[in-house]
């Protein structure tokens, strides 16, 4: 019974919906993703989203747009960034949004590399590898979202990378999702039912201050 009300759902929820918000929000994801260039401010691409974002005719934000320029990629969701760096040449920044369209929660997450650091490029990379790996065992497994999560863990350190297992994906639905207390995915036992779970893996690097975010809907 817990676990049926931690996934109810609104009376206009709409899987295709929900596909159609996560698409949207990864399209201002990806189109952000280049425009962000050497010598920008981090309040800058934060203002550049928001103008994207008008432009695309999104019905709200529901969750603050989070830019993350260099070592502030370490940072979690609820902590602010230190100061407003200025992007380097050589560089790596992560874009997570929170979107509402047609009533329903988007939200999508990658991380960007400028320039021609090897490992920042390798731990972009590794932040959706271990999402494919991890996303892969949800589909096959039944696996519960606990035990997604350590299944996570042990791919990232396999990938030479540390996962911040404090950062464990959450609900979303028909707007609000806030409504069901559902609680972190990495907490929940059961097996996540589709369209309604944020997976996000956050890394970082073993020596280096610098990390990586990739976050997507279980679908």
């Amino acid at each position: 019974m817990e676990a049926a009300r931690q996934q109810a759902v609104g009376s206009r929820y709409v899987l295709d919906s929900m596909k159609f918000a996560r698409d949207k929000t990864f399209e201002v994801v990806n189109r952000l993703g280049q425009i962000v260039r050497p010598g920008m401010l981090e309040s800058e691409a934060t203002a550049e989203c928001k103008r994207l974002l008008g432009e695309l005719g999104m019905e709200r934000i529901w969750h603050p747009i989070l830019v993350r320029f260099g070592e502030n990629t370490l940072k979690m969701f609820n902590e602010r960034s230190d100061g407003d760096p200025r992007l380097n040449d050589d560089d790596i920044f992560f874009i997570d949004l929170g979107v509402v369209w047609d009533g329903h929660e988007g939200d999508s997450g990658a991380t960007f590399v400028v320039g021609n650091d090897a490992e920042m490029k390798a731990c972009a990379d590794a932040a959706k590898t271990v999402f494919e790996e991890v996303e892969h065992h949800w589909r096959t497994t039944g696996a519960g979202g606990k035990a997604l999560y350590d299944y996570a863990e042990q791919r990232a350190a396999a990938l030479g990378w540390r996962l911040n297992l404090d950062i464990k994906g959450h609900r979303v639905s028909d707007f609000p999702h806030a409504i069901y207390k559902a609680g972190k995915l990495g907490d929940f036992d059961a097996h996540p039912d589709a369209g309604l779970w944020i997976l996000e893996i956050q890394l970082a690097h073993p020596t280096r201050p610098f990390g990586s975010f990739y976050e997507d809907l279980l679908v």
